[in-house]
């Protein structure tokens, strides 16, 4: 199963399984650019429970040269990018706040229309039934039944997972919970800007040693991937939101933990034709910005659990690593 953005399969491997024969034709239908947003929206504020945090505008440097890096992701060159303040959420989506989407509005997400999604195979029990995994990407396991209310299958659920970050939502899931809630996805500048949380030129919010002093900052994988994550961070999977401490602007969990989709379509020429002023990506694409990295990132593979790496996944693939934040609309 080729990776997003034609054959990118070590990215796939890292940040999910891509979907065969995903369609853009239901993505640019829900592109808020087009104006063409789903119907169903709430009422009042329009972000019920959704803690959003102030970022100032200015300008920043975004992106790395790391020799470190993926080239071919798009990572560099470094540029400057001017930004108007804005307010994101402090935190990703939770499986709580999602519920009353659905509760609301009925919605159907992409994972329960297809009747599956992908799960990383150490999650599941040692008896489960085999299952198609990723030819390139083994550890990823096509699971009949799971979706977000189904983490790892039938046989889960989130009851004690509510405010854990929910996953299995596409791209399209996630603009469909905007329009709903009168928020937007924010643009790839945007969550750049505010994962750095004030800092510049660093790979993480709080500079560049991954666990300064010994203290876990993030939830990744911990011991030998993929067979043994020994949870030293203290996670298996996903953690509660808020469990580690927020960045300079009072974010949260920006890396490690769930990739965050972004409104941006991707392009790994993206940083070399990009405007200064509000950057939003490229007209077009085959799949969109996913930022953040997550809690299967390990550097013996997939060192992208920083604020300047960068990956993509089309807008209906879906897989028990990836969740979204919010920006509040303008």
């Amino acid at each position: 199963m080729p990776g997003a953005g034609g054959g990118r399969s070590v990215v796939a491997a890292c940040c999910g399984p891509t979907r065969p024969g995903g369609s853009d034709v239901r993505a640019t239908s829900l592109d808020p650019a087009d104006g063409d947003a789903p119907a169903t929206r709430s009422t009042g504020d329009g972000r019920p429970g959704l803690d959003v945090v102030a970022v100032p505008g200015g300008v920043f440097r975004m992106g790395t040269d790391d020799p470190r890096g993926y080239p071919d992701d798009g990572e560099g060159p470094v540029h400057e990018v001017e930004l108007s303040a804005f307010s994101i959420g402090a935190h990703t989506v939770t499986n709580d706040q999602f519920a009353s989407f659905v509760d609301a509005t009925g919605h159907v997400t992409t994972a329960e229309e297809f009747g599956n999604s992908f799960v990383f195979a150490g999650l599941l029990p040692d008896d489960f039934p085999p299952t198609r995994a990723v030819a390139a990407a083994p550890w990823w396991r096509e699971v009949l039944g799971a979706d977000w209310r189904h983490p790892e299958g039938p046989h889960s659920d989130q009851a004690d997972r509510g405010d854990h970050p929910v996953v299995h939502v596409s791209w399209l899931d996630a603009v469909a919970f905007t329009a709903w809630s009168g928020t937007r996805l924010p643009t790839e500048a945007e969550w750049e800007h505010a994962a750095r949380g004030g800092l510049d030129g660093h790979h993480f919010p709080w500079g560049d040693e991954r666990e300064p002093d010994g203290e876990h900052r993030m939830n990744v994988f911990q011991g030998s991937f993929p067979g043994d994550d020994t949870g030293d961070d203290g996670w298996v999977g996903t953690c509660p939101v808020g469990t580690f401490r927020p960045n300079g602007y009072g974010l949260h969990e920006v890396t490690g933990n769930v990739w965050e989709w972004c409104a941006d379509w991707f392009s790994p020429d993206a940083y070399r034709h990009a405007r200064r002023r509000s950057p939003t990506g490229p007209s077009s694409g085959q799949a969109r910005v996913m930022r953040g990295g997550s809690y299967l990132c390990h550097d013996s593979y997939c060192w992208r659990y920083r604020v300047d790496s960068r990956s993509a996944n089309t807008p209906d693939s879906t897989a028990g690593n990836i969740g979204f934040r919010v920006v509040a609309a303008d």
